[in-house]
């Protein structure tokens, strides 16, 4: 779980600040961070309300700055977690923080889903700081380390923290709530980060595996996703999922940022641990028939409504799509004897007889060194290449050759060759770099371990609501 500055710091500016030079900063970094608002359309289970608002993608509208909501709720105990109480006032204080981050505008019909969030995520942080008090020797956070957190949150707005604070303060947040679950999200990450950290990590294994099906996928149609994932267990049943994603959706249109509505209020893992509600590039057929459906209708910069499957409701936005465009990639090394194209024929067979015989033994790995040892032999790494553009005596080798296979002596107009097929795999536009993989599965894994990790303690605590 990432610190909120990912998603709380320029959001909260954004709301707080309207109408400053603060607050027009912390707009276009939060516009910079979140994709274009997208527009409503048809999903699987009907069409968009009939005069439902659908801006083109990328239309920014204006956004006063908001008024303290009006919600109203008692001072005292509101629900219990083992020992420790949440009070009326910490949750109006919660969901005053989620309303700032989110950017969702508070209505008489979205009140209670925001209500339940915020109840959620107290709950969450009184677990957090109990098990966090067990390595209360360790994973102290100071006040220096948050106020540098703030800083940072503050510099990202254009504002100094000072001021940053005091334009929280007039949002109705009290500084002290805030810099408490600044706290405890650092100590959680941290927590979590060490006690994870090596299981997250994908082993070569997963990460050769989830390689290959990248490459092998690049030939599909593909989609680049945000999602929200509603988990009906969470929020009080299906229908309350439902209604919830459904208010979400109007929110969403009327301007509230995807990103920052993702980071509070969707479930699933993201693809990218910095950018909530990301699930990446995902690939044709991959996807349960109903979300399948969904990709086919939405275009670039739409919004589809609520969909649901067994267990929740998702909603997604189609950030790009592409067709499938794979190429044929191949690493080659080469052993090569010069040659001008008026050689005679016996100096050919010469050479012939001289690549012939270094070929018995040639690997990849020690192409290098035996030609290097032999007189008049020269090496060369060819690296990766589409096999497209390869010089047209090499390709035939290249498309057919098993990996590790060297080829009989190839004439071209430099010479003769011997030629190692040493990789192949399928590319495509996009495709990412092993390390890229690997940090991506290990984002995902790490947060898959939190949920979990909460989970247990939740399913392990005596939680008692009012």
């Amino acid at each position: 779980m990432g610190l909120m500055r990912y998603s709380t710091g320029a959001a909260l500016a954004a709301l707080l600040l309207a109408g400053s030079a603060y607050g027009q900063t912390a707009q276009a970094q939060a516009q910079a961070q979140a994709p274009a608002r997208p527009a409503a359309q048809p999903s699987a289970q009907g069409p968009a309300a009939a005069g439902a608002p659908n801006p083109a993608a990328g239309d920014t509208p204006t956004r006063p700055a908001a008024a303290q909501p009006q919600f109203q709720l008692a001072d005292g105990i509101v629900a219990t977690v083992n020992d420790k109480i949440i009070t009326g006032f910490d949750l109006r204080q919660r969901m005053l923080m989620l309303i700032a981050s989110s950017q969702i505008q508070p209505t008489e019909e979205n009140l209670p889903a925001i209500q339940q969030a915020a109840l959620n995520a107290l709950i969450e942080d009184r677990l957090k700081n109990q098990e966090l008090a067990k390595f209360a020797s360790q994973l102290k956070v100071t006040d220096e380390e948050v106020n540098e957190e703030i800083g940072e949150m503050a510099r990202q707005a254009g504002a100094t923290p000072q001021a940053y604070l005091e334009f929280l303060q007039q949002g109705g947040i009290r500084p002290e709530t805030f810099r408490e679950n600044l706290r405890t999200e650092i100590g959680w990450s941290r927590l979590t980060g060490g006690r994870f950290g090596s299981r997250a990590r994908p082993s070569p294994l997963q990460v050769d595996q989830e390689l290959r099906r990248l490459n092998a996928a690049a030939a599909q149609p593909q989609y680049l996703i945000g999602e929200i994932y509603i988990d009906a267990a969470r929020v009080g049943g299906q229908q309350a999922a439902l209604n919830g994603a459904r208010q979400l959706v109007q929110q969403i249109i009327q301007g509230a940022p995807f990103q920052a509505v993702a980071q509070q209020f969707s479930s699933a893992p993201s693809a990218s641990a910095r950018v909530p509600g990301d699930a990446g590039w995902v690939v044709k057929g991959t996807v349960q028939p109903a979300l399948q459906a969904i990709f086919d209708q939405l275009q670039p910069g739409q919004l589809s409504n609520p969909v649901a499957v067994d267990g929740g409701v998702y909603i997604i936005y189609m950030r790009d799509k592409r067709d499938g465009a794979a190429t044929s990639l191949v690493s080659m090394k080469q052993a090569m004897v010069e040659l001008p194209e008026t050689a005679s024929e016996a100096e050919v067979a010469a050479a012939t007889a001289k690549l012939e015989s270094l070929r018995q033994g040639l690997t990849c790995d020690n192409i290098m060194s035996q030609a290097r040892a032999t007189t008049g032999v020269t090496y060369a790494d060819l690296g990766e290449s589409d096999v497209q553009n390869l010089a047209p005596q090499f390709q035939q080798f290249a498309r057919t050759g098993e990996v590790g296979a060297v080829s009989s002596p190839i004439r071209t107009p430099l010479g003769l060759h011997l030629v190692a097929v040493c990789g192949r795999r399928v590319g495509g536009p996009d495709v990412p770099t092993r390390q890229q993989v690997e940090n991506r599965l290990r984002a995902q894994n790490l947060q898959v371990l939190d949920r979990r990790y909460l989970r247990d303690l939740r399913n392990d605590a005596l939680i008692e609501v009012k």
